[in-house]
């Protein structure tokens, strides 16, 4: 039976504490070979769970659940930038010099990399705090674009599901992926109206990337690049079909759908913030020339981008 500590620290996001039983015990129930024990461990000085509604928390295991553990699990929490309290540190250190897996969600990457544990290591946490992590801890290789983040036995991960996608990932590596994939489909639910339609195109990408969230930063920095639905699959790592039916869950729209009202809010942007010509405008946002903007301008806006800049710049 593995062992799975989760490390709680103070300021915890609630959710970031039940996802790993959710997904294990998921697991475990559907799964008679599937065996995990689950311990709850508070770091010193834990009280409560984050805004905006914390809830007190008591835990039956201190550091000492580290101790045996085959994986260490440290959430995000608040206060990340403080010095992480007395002991955290070098009972990381001593779970990964025994062979523990150690993985951190979001801001947990902060306890994390203060142990020097990630130090020479490629890692990643959530996209707001990217630069932060970048400044504090410059041995780290900071990945922008990470879901998951795999070096060796250190595991990171960023997003609002960036927890499930760990847990996810460290059953994928424990059971297989088969198992993994049916765990995940039975957890994840699509977020529009029409989820009963679409439950059945999840598929074994499910187990990559909960959210597309780092793929659509990434194209939303590459917008002026002639990108295809091949470009973007390339970057989710996963096929065209699989982007484009992940894309239609999570957004409503196909992959180049959600491209090109990117590339409009950029050209709208641009419009009314700065004295760019529409050719340049054009350039930078990844139109194949004027035409091809203003046309497609004023099919989304029904007007013209001079009366939209002479409108909002008036």
């Amino acid at each position: 039976m593995s062992v799975i500590a989760v490390l709680a620290l103070d300021g915890v996001p609630g959710h970031q504490l039940t996802t790993p039983g959710l997904v294990f015990g998921t697991a475990c129930r559907d799964h008679p070979d599937v065996a995990y024990e689950l311990r709850l461990c508070a770091a010193p000085g834990l009280r409560a769970t984050g805004a905006p509604t914390p809830l007190r928390i008591a835990t039956p295991f201190g550091l000492d659940g580290l101790a045996d553990a085959d994986v260490v699990l440290v959430p995000g929490h608040d206060g990340h930038r403080d010095e992480p309290p007395a002991g955290v540190p070098a009972a990381l250190r001593a779970a990964a010099a025994r062979g523990s897996r150690i993985a951190a969600v979001g801001t947990g990457t902060f306890t994390l990399a203060a142990s020097g544990l990630l130090d020479g290591r490629r890692a990643t946490t959530g996209w707001r705090y990217l630069e932060e992590l970048a400044g504090r801890y410059p041995r780290i290789d900071v990945d922008p674009l990470g879901t998951v983040v795999e070096d060796g036995p250190f595991l990171t991960t960023a997003g609002v599901f960036g927890g499930m996608d760990i847990c996810l990932h460290v059953l994928r590596s424990d059971h297989g992926r088969r198992v993994a994939d049916e765990t995940g489909r039975e957890l994840i639910t699509p977020l529009h109206t029409y989820a009963d339609d679409v439950r059945d195109t999840i598929d074994r990408e499910v187990t990559e990337s909960v959210g597309l969230e780092p793929t659509l930063r990434w194209l939303e920095a590459n917008l002026h690049h002639p990108l295809t639905p091949a470009d973007i699959a390339g970057h989710a790592r996963t096929s065209v079909s699989s982007i484009t039916r992940r894309f239609q869950t999570h957004t409503g729209l196909s992959p180049l759908q959600y491209l090109l009202r990117a590339r409009l809010h950029e050209v709208r942007r641009l419009l009314a913030e700065t004295d760019v010509p529409i050719e340049r405008i054009a350039a930078r946002t990844g139109f194949t020339s004027p035409a091809a903007l203003r046309r497609h301008f004023r099919t989304l806006t029904d007007t013209t981008p001079r009366a939209y800049r002479r409108a909002h710049r008036g």
